[in-house]
């Protein structure tokens, strides 16, 4: 896609909009307001105004269960009329609209059923969306780089609150790009469109006010870093080889142009970005953790608490390759890799824990628990920038010290396919 931009549009023209769609809008506002997820405020206004129907007029709903080995969806259109009242549910329900099935192009495609296959592109859960663009403070005249542009939704509410002049989208997938750019001109909106490698971010028109990475990162790339303003913020999910525990980023400049940051533990964050396969829990092996006979031993000191947040987010960096299985009655963690698991119960004061596989996780869990309480127990980290581009997250200091760092090991593709 071409680069667009021009002056920031006063109206937008007339769209497919009706009254429906506007109720189901205030409804999903309202809870969005009850749930603690948003304050009134420009924000909610752009929530309001901002139909969805024509930011995702397409959207999947699965009709398989999660485990299937052959799933099947089927695309609703908001042009059927018969689709309408469960697109409406879809779109407006707060939860994560699929979008796209198997890098698809989104434009001229046909309704229907699709099956097998995954998908590739999602509209993120709306509550978790609206906490960090709260978070983001997004302002009038502000220079913003919204990185995985997706379904157009962070970028058309950025081009609503601070003027789509000086905002940029970009996206590496092209199909994305193209729908986006076709859909944001349906409300009014030229911002600058870009397909391209969103971590490399858009050199052309930095330095940003705001950046705001939309899928899951191993570090905050150090390009967006670097095409952040003085004065400016970024928020970015980062994630680890254990997908349980995500970790907010919340990077700024002052006024000399030097990055500081924090990682802050998180109940909930953006799903993992392209290039990263990171492990999970098959039905087969969850049935496995809550079910199969192991080694126990009983009296042991309990693990620190769901809430502990920053323990959970340290052992998830330190110890990779572990996945919380969150549906279980009990802590129960595999290492899928290691054909490994463990399940805590807790008795009273004490706890009882079983354990199988080659890999001690419980002897993990009691190792970083006691480095975690040494540091004070922190939720949140500071991220250092090491000046030969290192990144460290760190609590405590000297013998208290907790720490590591922000690799990016992902198996990225050469131009002929195979992985470097």
């Amino acid at each position: 896609m071409p680069e667009s931009a021009s002056p920031a549009t006063s109206a937008s023209p007339a769209v497919d909009d009706s009254d429906a769609a506007a109720t189901a809008r205030a409804a999903m506002v309202a809870r969005l307001h009850q749930a603690g997820n948003l304050s009134p405020g420009p924000l909610t206004e752009a929530l309001l105004a901002l139909p969805r129907q024509i930011l995702m007029p397409q959207a999947y709903v699965r009709h398989s269960l999660p485990d299937e080995t052959v799933p099947r969806w089927e695309l609703l259109d908001w042009a059927v009329t018969d689709d309408q009242e469960e697109l409406l549910r879809v779109l407006h329900s707060g939860d994560s609209v699929a979008v796209q099935h198997d890098g698809e192009a989104l434009l001229g495609r046909a309704r229907g059923w699709r099956s097998g296959g995954a998908m590739t592109s999602m509209s993120s859960v709306l509550g978790m969306t609206a906490e960090l663009l709260q978070e983001l403070d997004l302002r009038g005249g502000q220079r913003v780089l919204d990185v995985g542009t997706g379904a157009g939704v962070t970028a058309a509410v950025a081009c609503h609150l601070c003027g789509d002049g000086g905002v940029t989208t970009i996206d590496r997938d092209p199909h994305l790009t193209a729908a986006a750019e076709v859909r944001l001109a349906r409300l009014g909106f030229e911002p600058a469109v870009v397909a391209g490698d969103g971590e490399a971010g858009w050199p052309p028109r930095a330095p940003y006010d705001r950046v705001f990475v939309s899928f899951a990162v191993p570090r905050v790339p150090p390009a967006l870093v670097q095409q952040l303003a003085p004065g400016g913020r970024l928020l970015a999910t980062v994630g680890s080889s254990s997908p349980s525990w995500p970790g907010l980023a919340v990077v700024t400049k002052n006024a000399q142009g030097h990055a500081q940051g924090i990682l802050r533990a998180v109940e909930f964050g953006h799903r993992a970005g392209w290039g990263w396969e990171r492990p999970f829990l098959d039905a087969a092996f969850r049935s496995r953790i809550t079910t199969q006979a192991g080694v126990t031993v009983s009296g042991l000191r309990p693990p620190p608490p769901n809430a502990a947040r920053g323990f959970w987010l340290a052992l998830g960096h330190l110890r990779p390759g572990l996945v919380r299985h969150f549906g279980a009655e009990e802590v129960a963690i595999g290492a899928p890799q290691d054909d490994s698991w463990v399940r805590v119960g807790r008795n009273g004061a004490t706890c009882t824990v079983t354990e199988f596989g080659p890999r001690g996780i419980w002897q993990e869990i009691e190792e970083i628990a006691a480095r975690w309480r040494a540091a004070g127990e922190p939720g949140e980290y500071r991220i250092e920038f090491d000046p030969d581009g290192t990144q460290w997250a760190v609590a405590g200091s000297g013998r208290t010290r907790l720490s590591w760092p922000l690799n990016d090991d992902r198996p990225f593709e050469c131009e002929n396919g195979e992985p470097r």
